[in-house]
């Protein structure tokens, strides 16, 4: 594990940028970049026009250590290279951003209120992977649409079985039980999410530090007992489909909560841009984001 990066994480004052669009998020976030689907004929095309899209973010001026702390990204994005250096070295060498890989291999079908992910086939490969691109932490997304405490259970053991094994690789996980936002009793679902995750925590060696990646609370404040356990490196926020201006509203009312957003970063941008507004753009967007997470 990166020292530096460690307290970066820890203690600095920002945001995490979520670049981890997969496979089947991606034309979806290439149509609201303004890339249709007659644009790629493949996957591979697909993710070339995505991976253009992450690197003129990148790349971008306003995209800076001053006020993002980490990039999470996609493994075709890890392993793709950004100025002739691997995506994770450009973050931290040239920008000094804490690189983040998506691990999880996607949901699994909704059974009981829930969606487990899948099995992780290549998770061994992929941590290897990891290491060889100098990547610090790792994030991997369950979702929770009902109020059913044995199911939110057992998303909860499945994100800490994976974090351990995770953890002892040498990387720090982030964990993403997601709470869909329009699930019914969402306030429920939360306090009994809480329950279970501070339960993993109380079952962790000193040495497995974990992230929390977590939907916005209805009751203020109520991850901050998670902080009270010194394997918890960081809680940040997922939009979870709220607008920027609506998520950063909620996330300014919870202490110690940064912003972790995908959508609500990329908000407004569109290929078809120059460069002075694809910046203007993507600094505000930036600095909005930056605002809410660190003035509270």
């Amino acid at each position: 594990m990166n020292k530096e990066q460690f307290d970066r994480m820890k203690n600095g004052k920002g945001f995490i940028a979520a670049l981890d669009q997969s496979g089947g998020s991606t034309p979806k976030a290439l149509l609201n970049y303004g890339v249709k689907e007659d644009a790629y004929s493949n996957e591979e095309e697909m993710f070339e026009c995505v991976h253009e899209m992450r690197k003129r973010i990148i790349t971008n001026e306003s995209f800076t250590s001053n006020r993002i702390l980490a990039a999470i990204l996609f493994k075709v994005t890890m392993n793709s290279k950004v100025s002739d250096k691997y995506t994770g070295d450009y973050l931290w060498e040239e920008k000094h951003i804490v690189p983040i890989l998506k691990i999880d291999e996607g949901l699994d079908e909704l059974k009981d209120g829930v969606q487990l992910m899948k099995p992780f086939k290549h998770i061994d490969e992929l941590l290897e992977n990891a290491k060889e691109r100098n990547i610090f932490g790792t994030k991997m997304r369950s979702v929770i649409k009902e109020l059913n405490e044995e199911s939110i259970k057992r998303v909860v053991e499945q994100q800490f079985e994976y974090a351990i094994k995770i953890s002892n690789a040498g990387f720090v996980p982030i964990i993403e039980p997601e709470v869909d936002i329009h699930a019914e009793k969402k306030a429920e679902i939360e306090e009994i999410l809480k329950k279970y995750l501070i339960e993993g925590l109380k079952k962790l060696d000193k040495e497995n530090y974990v992230m929390f990646k977590l939907t916005l609370p209805e009751k203020e404040n109520l991850y901050e007992d998670l902080y009270n356990y010194g394997q918890t490196v960081r809680v940040v926020a997922l939009s979870g489909g709220y607008s920027r201006d609506f998520a950063n509203e909620k996330l300014r009312k919870n202490k110690n909560v940064i912003a972790s957003y995908s959508r609500a970063l990329t908000e407004g941008l569109n290929v078809n841009q120059n460069d002075e507004e694809f910046t203007k753009t993507l600094d505000d967007s930036i600095e909005k984001n930056y605002s809410a997470s660190v003035e509270k």
